[in-house]
């Protein structure tokens, strides 16, 4: 009996003795420092009570704390419970992230690949410092400033920022070139390298323009403008604009794109910030491309700025918009610089198509949610099937030429184009995912380095890889060398697949850089065909 009072008492004195010793702690602890808290009216404010508390831990705190260390993860923190494109940039981390929408970086201009543990140089930059160095594409760097990098697994950043400097200040690399027996040494001079937000424009037919977006940068609309003036020399009578993967940028770039394509007085966006204000943008009806005939292409990760383009020109029934469900983001952020030269950008404005959609997603559900939408498109077989996309007939909206329309999550295609999986046997997925073809077409390009390096044009190129009648032959036959068993039940299933991806890297290691890739593709890239059957209905 003594014993279970015994075991019902401990516990209770325990909790007592545990309570008066921290009451004792506390009571020492704030009579010794003299602390006292803020006064009600302060208290109140969640700034003050912010600076109080950090003031407290510094003044009180039992261990020392770094507090700015503090702060930035409160910073990191705070924001994430906004919304999913509000941010908190830290300084170290704000140039490199501004770099690709301000259109260029310092540098030495070179296009590598790091497929093994030696730096590839595919190609340099026309006029750059590598070029005038020296330096030529099929070139192993092995060495910057006398360190060797080759062969030893260093990371890709830590090779860029080797090769990246201030401009003006100069690198020595040591490179590895065919038929020279020692290490050629180069000095280059850093300098300002250009990022260009196009990275195709050509041709891709008789007549039928091709060009690819990849971001909204400060210097978008004029590339844009210099690539139409081109292909309009080269005899450019409709246009295909391909904005797949392009997640977006300046959001006074969209507007000035949008304008190129439409008449005068049509509204092409508007924002409302928090408290109802709107500004509407119209088009001036200067631009170059009002009466082409046009195809956007769209997908999952065509985002922002991509969507305010394609949701402006499909609201004003100007052309065709073809591909996939778009990423579905209407939130418009501004970038708040602060004193560390840290900076936010943080949500002010929500973005409205023509007929007054919102294309936002949902973000209330968490950001795990918003970040895997993506994933449960494909899960629930939308990126399959356009019968899988539901919408709300609350999000319905009607065009001026009396085409319906959806907001609520992204733009809809006039054309819906599924993935096509049906070539992609395991044998193909082994040789990509394995990395086997790739490494082929930079042991292909070593071999034919001569008339690789002497392409300039689309058409040399498809006269130089349709000389090579066994392309697909020789790789299988290298690919086992290297491990890959030839299945040639799977191969002959995979071979267009096979031989335009072969056609397309080796492509991409000419001067033609991302042109020679996209020019090689069009046989497998079901959006670009649909395009191309759009343009030819529409003429017959």
């Amino acid at each position: 009996m003594k014993r279970d009072k015994l075991t019902l008492w401990l516990p209770t004195a325990a909790t007592l003795i545990l309570a008066l010793g921290l009451w004792m702690g506390y009571t020492i602890t704030t009579n010794r420092l003299k602390l006292t808290a803020p006064r009600t009216t302060e208290s109140s404010a969640a700034g003050s009570k912010l600076d109080y508390t950090l003031s407290l831990i510094n003044r009180a705190y039992v261990d020392k704390i770094d507090t700015d260390t503090i702060v930035e993860n409160l910073m990191h923190d705070m924001m994430a419970q906004l919304d999913p494109h509000s941010v908190y940039v830290p300084a170290e981390e704000l140039k490199e992230l501004n770099e690709p929408l301000e259109g260029e970086f310092d540098g030495i201009g070179v296009v590598f690949n790091m497929t093994t543990d030696t730096v590839v140089v595919l190609n340099t930059v026309a006029g750059g410092p590598s070029y005038k160095a020296g330096v030529l594409p099929g070139d192993r760097i092995v060495t910057v400033d006398g360190d060797t990098i080759a062969g030893r697994r260093i990371p890709q950043e830590e090779v860029m920022s080797r090769l990246r400097g201030k401009r003006g200040t100069r690198v020595t690399v040591g490179l590895e070139r065919a038929n020279v027996e020692e290490l050629v040494e180069v000095e280059i001079v850093r300098d300002k390298i250009p990022i260009l937000s196009i990275d195709a424009a050509f041709m891709i037919r008789p007549g039928t323009g091709f060009i690819r977006l990849t971001s909204f940068a400060r210097t978008t609309h004029k590339e844009f403008l210099a690539a139409v003036e081109r292909l309009q020399k080269e005899g450019m009578k409709e246009l295909i604009f391909d904005l797949r993967s392009n997640s977006g940028g300046y959001l006074d770039q969209a507007i000035l794109m949008t304008n190129e394509f439409l008449p005068e007085g049509k509204l092409m966006v508007y924002t409302e910030d928090r408290n109802g204000n709107q500004q509407k943008e119209y088009s001036t009806g200067g631009g170059t491309m009002t009466e082409i005939p046009l195809v956007v292409l769209i997908d999952d990760y065509s985002a922002s700025s991509s969507e305010i383009v394609a949701g402006a020109l499909q609201d004003n029934d100007r052309g065709t918009i073809v591909g996939r469900r778009s990423f579905g983001k209407g939130l418009v952020q501004s970038q708040i610089p602060l004193a560390d030269g840290s900076a936010i950008r943080l949500t002010v404005a929500r973005y409205y198509t023509p007929t007054g959609r919102s294309i936002q997603k949902p973000y209330t559900r968490g950001e795990a949610y918003y970040g895997d939408d993506i994933l449960e498109r494909y899960e629930h077989g939308e990126l399959f099937s356009a019968d899988s996309v539901r919408f709300a007939d609350s999000l319905k909206f009607t065009t001026p030429g009396g085409k319906i329309v959806y907001g609520g999550g992204g733009i809809m295609p006039d054309v819906y184009v599924p993935i096509d999986t049906l070539d992609m046997t395991p044998y193909y997925y082994k040789a990509t995912g394995l990395n086997v073809l790739y490494r082929y077409t930079l042991e292909y390009s070593d071999r034919h380095r001569k008339a690789i390096n002497a392409v300039r044009s689309v058409e040399e190129l498809n006269a130089l890889l349709d000389s090579d009648t066994r392309l697909l032959e020789d790789f299988v036959a290298w690919a086992e060398s290297k491990g890959l068993k030839a299945d040639w039940g799977e191969i002959n299933t995979s071979r267009e697949l096979l031989t335009a991806m072969l056609r397309a890297y080796i492509g991409r290691n000419t001067e033609l850089s991302d042109v020679g890739y996209f020019s090689q593709i069009v046989p497998i890239d079901e959006s670009l065909r649909k395009a191309l059957e759009i343009f030819d209905g529409q003429r017959e």
